[in-house]
């Protein structure tokens, strides 16, 4: 099965780098951040204090129901795309996932969407650890102070309140969660393709990576 991953840090910009590409391709497209920060969200809804112990997080897991429909993600019948963008279920995202029996429980739900024709993903370890013999790995990068900017204009066409400052303390926050953590830290190695693409637009990133796809078709 034909699998490209996308990993890298909060707001590199993976997300819609690896949505295009799935669509140019004609793959399915995962976005493992989103099964993540909706466990984030259903904790939040089920109002289980701060600290959960593991046993009550797996039985939410199990009954959470997610579907990616037209774009959207649909948590037990609920559209919540635009919730999950929010910066309070990102932090919780972030929290949960590093709780190793957490991730173990939906490591099979990730891998179940690779079915043909093909699959582009994107997260923080999917070629690490979900996908680790994908054809083609790619960590997406930028600085902090960028990523910050990029998430700032997304945040505000909802919210124009929000600031840069803010929004670049919660980076660096997430950064140094992602990075440290005991179970699947945000990391890569020499079976990846490292693209920082700081000066690089979001049609420049993908042209890249599809050239590097195209390589490796006609290298097989």
């Amino acid at each position: 099965m034909k699998v490209i991953t996308i990993d890298g840090p909060a707001s590199s910009g993976k997300g819609t780098v690896a949505r295009v590409i799935a669509e140019r391709l004609g793959f399915h497209y995962l976005e493992s951040g989103a099964i993540y920060r909706a466990l984030g969200l259903w904790v939040h809804k089920n109002q289980v204090g701060d600290t959960p112990d593991v046993s009550r997080l797996l039985e939410l897991i199990d009954s959470m129901r997610l579907e990616f429909r037209g774009g959207n993600v649909w948590l037990n019948s609920e559209d919540v795309t635009t919730l999950l963008r929010e910066e309070f279920v990102g932090m919780l995202a972030s929290k949960y996932s590093a709780i190793g029996e957490v991730r173990a429980r939906l490591l099979q739900f990730q891998r179940d969407f690779a079915i043909a024709p093909g699959l582009v993903t994107d997260g923080r370890d999917m070629g690490s650890v979900v996908f680790p013999n994908a054809d083609l790995k790619v960590f997406l990068t930028a600085s902090a102070e960028k990523r910050a900017e990029r998430r700032c204009k997304q945040l505000q066409q909802f919210d124009k309140s929000v600031t840069i400052g803010a929004i670049l303390q919660d980076i660096t926050v997430r950064d140094e969660q992602d990075s440290k953590r005991s179970v699947a830290p945000l990391s890569y190695d020499s079976s990846f393709r490292v693209l920082d693409n700081s000066e690089l637009g979001v049609d420049e990133t993908i042209d890249l990576i599809l050239g590097w796809w195209s390589k490796l078709e006609l290298d097989k």
